[in-house]
């Protein structure tokens, strides 16, 4: 198993989420980025906040 395996109940969660008919490739791409760029700026915030901590 790497590390980009993803466990099958989120993968399918995740799949009901971005999935479009209406997309020629199946998934909405506009959802698709603002969830990914959702997700970064919550991983930047965490990094941010234990960085400060290191530093106290």
């Amino acid at each position: 198993m790497s590390g980009l395996d993803v466990p099958p109940d989120i993968f399918t969660s995740i799949e009901r989420v971005i999935s479009s008919d209406a997309s020629p490739v199946g998934i909405d791409a506009k959802k698709t980025h603002i969830i990914i760029l959702h997700k970064l700026q919550e991983i930047d915030e965490r990094l941010r906040r234990i960085e400060a901590r290191l530093e106290e």
